[in-house]
């Protein structure tokens, strides 16, 4: 089974062209780390992408994920992903920001 992991980026760009019915057209599940989801709902994400995220699909999961600091250019959502992708060898890394 293919592991996609995703940042905010992919999943806030697709919430918001209307399009977010493609990732499970491709993939059957998502994961997200928790800082992610942090930021997806966060007040000053757009409200179409807080109110998609305050009710996910079934096909996101949340996964806890315990980050070192690494690089400060990185926000937590990317280092969190980095470091979930990392943890469970991840086939497939979207971060488009």
């Amino acid at each position: 089974m293919t592991v996609v992991i995703s940042d905010t980026s992919p999943i806030n760009y697709l919430v918001l062209i209307g399009e977010i019915g493609l990732l499970p057209a491709l993939y059957r599940r998502i994961l997200i780390p928790d800082a992610v989801l942090a930021e997806l709902g966060d007040a000053g994400s757009p409200p179409t992408v807080v109110a998609w995220a305050s009710i996910l699909p079934d096909w996101i999961e949340v996964v806890l994920t315990a980050v070192e600091p690494r690089d400060s250019s990185l926000d937590a959502g990317e280092l969190a992903a980095i470091t979930l992708a990392e943890s469970l060898e991840g086939d497939i890394f979207a971060d488009y920001g």
